[in-house]
């Protein structure tokens, strides 16, 4: 009843009648009296349950809670004695039959106080890491409350911290990601605020920051990276070495990959930048600033020679787990790790270890003379060595030594793998069932236009790119096993839009491939993109594994005092069918028996008659050189890179060379191209028959290697070329495997590269520049005529 009819009823004598309660209905009559009935309506049990009062209540009773709890913990926590340097331990590093490897760990540390340090330095580490240092309380609540979830759930420390805080993880605590750590943190950093002025707090962190290179604290990174003292750095050096603290090993400029320099400059920009915006830098100053590039490391003790590759790339796969199993941050990885006190057992077996170091001196090293030989001195190799069925590293080179060339060659990705991706590119063939442009499946026996330079089509329009073959040379019909045989950029380049090139690039990451920011455009078809042997290596290995997944390890286990940690299994499941996988490897038997490997390896008087699959690789101007190659129980990839050793004259593009720019490896070794059939496949022969013994493939596959080139129309030919092209040094069969054994393998290898690479194999006339044949520009052509040149000479006797 409304106010209105209240009035009327008292004018008219009555009163308001009072709200009747609901009672229980009769068991025979309505249980429940709804409001035309004169009753209430009955509360939800959800609402007599959740009250906004009862809410309100829980909610300022927990917050109590929280606050009487905090109360407590400050008060029982203390600020407790400082353990950085109790905590700086060697590491020890084993080979797999627990000798002796390496023992790493002489601290590199020398605190300073904060008066030696110019104050522009100091704002540099500020403005990195904690812009509100100078006004907050020591802590950072909402980061903290997000780190404190993370944790508790299981995610690690994925939020922010102050610098108090990370002083305090660094000097007062452990690496640990647990809530009861992370509490603690919060508490002593209060502490540490109240007691200690923001000036020794700044001048602790910057003391005990690991900045990679062995260096604990800013006067010692002051010397590794730039021979000076913390009180000689400048700004732009202070923001170089405040940068380094979020990623200390991929942001070191001796070792970083392309990716990493330009993160670490990126870094360096925004510690500049936000000193700018904190008006603690002069803006004019700030945009006349140039990269101040750091001086090469000195030596650690116990990383001398391969040593240091090894316990470089341990370090890393161990900092990978921790962030992995912990959710941790880089830079936490890398403190828990560096000098902490592991004992790290490798997988690497110390007999195959040595044997590979051997083989790359036998075969390469020891024959380079750069005094004789300008581009002696730009060679650099590396190797990985794995067993596919247990994915362990169990051999690896990364240069001549690691105090000499600090770059680890069996992990870098800046050279292209050139020929070596064309098996991914069957794989993925194989794998989705493809067929060919006019419907023919993809398969050993399938039938392409091998014309040089022959203009690729996707269902009868032109895509623009038309790869020159070796050499220039027109193979007219050609099977793909032969195609693959000799590898023929034309056929590959076709075959990889009939497959579609984002299902090739997604079979290349199935397969272990590293394919974030690659483009899956018909340039990849010849292997323009970067990767390693390392990764060569783990795509080959999957292959002999019979397409399940290989992911290769280095680290067997890793312990530190009462904590173990256990590597993930290094084989996974099936990434491509075992019929796809055994059909690649049946094809590659081919290159090595009849194929552009056939010198090196087939008829290597080593061989003793062990089955081998692989594929050579020799990237345009002549930059790198490849051999990855396996045997039933061993995978090993082998690289050679042009990597300029001094300044000087100019490059492929013609541009001016600088040290350590990519380079062309002509010349080398005294002969003409170095290709992948040259000293890579002898490298990878000498040491891989050194240490395996006979064995046969197990594979599950109707397709042979070494067909015959049969004669059917062409597939996905474009209507205007003719088979008519192929000149008439064109062999007209794939070599059949008794072919082979006839040549002699006491053939040196200088000597069909004696031929000047500007001439034909068959005619003698300059040959066109693929460069001007590519309408993309793309690198990528196969450099890998040694073999058909010998068989071209020899036909033609």
């Amino acid at each position: 009843m409304g106010r209105a009819e209240e009035r009327r009823a008292r004018q008219r004598g009555g009163h308001r009648a009072a709200p009747q309660r609901r009672r229980s209905a009769p068991e025979t009559g309505n249980r429940s009296a709804g409001p035309a009935a004169g009753g209430a309506p009955r509360k939800s049990l959800l609402r007599r349950i959740f009250s906004w009062k009862k809410i309100l209540g829980t909610f300022f009773g927990i917050c109590l809670l929280g606050i009487a709890g905090f109360a407590v913990l400050y008060m029982v926590v203390d600020v407790p004695e400082g353990n950085a340097l109790a905590t700086q331990e060697s590491n020890v590093y084993k080979y797999s039959d627990g000798t002796l490897l390496a023992r790493v760990g002489e601290t590199n540390r020398e605190s300073v106080d904060l008066d030696k340090v110019p104050k522009d330095v100091q704002h540099t580490f500020v403005a990195a890491e904690n812009k509100t240092f100078y006004t907050d309380s020591g802590i950072d609540l909402r980061g903290l409350a997000r780190g404190l979830y993370n944790t508790a759930m299981g995610r690690g420390t994925q939020g922010g911290s102050t610098i108090t805080q990370q002083y305090v993880k660094n000097y007062y605590l452990s690496q640990d990601q647990t809530v009861t750590r992370k509490l603690k943190e919060m508490v002593i950093s209060l502490k540490v605020d109240q007691k200690k002025s923001k000036d020794d707090i700044l001048a602790g962190y910057i003391n005990t920051s690991y900045y990679g290179r062995g260096a604990y604290g800013i006067q010692a990174a002051a010397q590794a990276y730039y021979r000076t003292d913390a009180q000689n750095l400048t700004v732009e050096q202070g923001a170089y070495l405040a940068a380094l603290l979020q990623a200390p090993s991929q942001y070191d400029w001796a070792v970083a990959t392309p990716t990493g320099k330009k993160l670490a400059q990126a870094r360096w920009n925004y510690v500049l930048d936000n000193m700018v915006k904190q008006h603690w830098l002069d803006p004019a100053k700030r945009q006349a600033m140039k990269f101040p590039v750091p001086k090469e490391p000195k030596g650690t003790p116990g990383e001398e020679g391969e040593k240091g590759y090894l316990v470089e790339l341990a370090n890393q796969q161990l900092e990978d787990q921790l962030m992995s199993e912990e959710g941790i941050s880089h830079q936490d990885a890398v403190q828990q790790v560096v000098n902490r006190g592991w004992t790290i057992t490798l997988n690497v077996d110390k007999k195959k270890q040595a044997a590979l170091e051997r083989a790359v001196k036998e075969q390469l090293t020891g024959r380079l003379d750069p005094k004789q030989r300008k581009v002696d001195g730009d060679v650099q190799a590396g190797a990985v060595s794995v067993d596919p069925k247990t994915g362990k590293i169990v051999a690896m080179y990364g240069g001549t030594d690691h105090f000499k060339h600090w770059t680890n060659n069996a992990t870098r990705k800046d050279y292209q793998p050139a020929s070596t991706f064309k098996p991914v590119i069957l794989a993925a063939a194989l794998q989705q069932g493809s067929v060919t442009q006019d419907g023919k499946p993809i398969n050993a026996d399938t039938v392409y236009d091998g014309t040089s330079g022959r203009q690729v089509v996707d269902h009868g329009a032109r895509v623009g790119f038309g790869p020159p073959n070796e050499d220039d040379v027109n193979y007219g019909p050609i099977t793909v096993q032969k195609a693959m045989n000799d590898s023929v950029n034309s056929v590959f380049a076709q075959m990889g839009v009939d497959v579609g090139m984002s299902k090739v690039m997604s079979t290349a990451k199935q397969l272990g491939m590293d394919t974030e920011g690659m483009q899956p455009v018909p340039a990849q078809t010849l292997g323009s993109m970067g990767a390693s042997p390392l990764e060569m290596a783990g795509i080959y290995a999957t292959l002999d594994n019979h397409g399940n997944k290989v992911t290769p390890t280095i680290v067997k286990d890793a312990e530190q005092k009462d904590r173990k940690v256990t590597m993930p299994n290094p084989i996974g499941g099936p990434v491509i069918s075992r019929t796809a996988a055994d059909s690649v490897t049946s094809v590659l038997t081919g290159v090595v028996d009849d194929g552009t490997a056939s010198r090196s390896v087939a008829n290597n008087p080593l061989r003793a008659g062990q089955q081998v699959a692989g594929k050579t690789g020799t990237s345009d101007c002549d930059l790198s050189a490849w051999f990855t190659g396996y045997t039933p129980d061993l995978v090993t990839s082998v690289g050679l890179f042009g990597e300029a050793g001094k300044a000087g004259g100019t490059g492929c593009n013609g541009a001016p060379v600088k040290k350590q720019d990519h380079v062309p490896l002509t010349g080398a070794l005294g002969g003409g191209r170095v290709n992948g059939g040259g000293p890579p496949a002898e490298i990878w022969a000498a040491y891989t028959f050194g240490v395996t013994h006979a064995a046969k493939f197990d594979l599950d596959t109707s397709q042979g290697a070494a067909v015959e080139t049969p004669t059917p129309s062409m597939s996905s030919q474009s209507p205007s070329q003719s088979p008519s092209q192929s000149p008439s040094g064109t062999p007209t069969s794939s070599g059949s495997p008794s072919q082979s054994p006839s040549q002699s393998p006491s053939q040196s290898p200088s000597q069909s590269p004696s031929q000047s690479p500007s001439e034909s194999p068959t005619t003698g006339a300059p040959t066109t520049d693929p460069t001007d044949e590519n309408p993309l520009g793309q690198l990528g052509g196969d450099r890998e005529q040694l073999q058909q040149q010998e068989q071209r000479h020899q036909r033609q006797q």
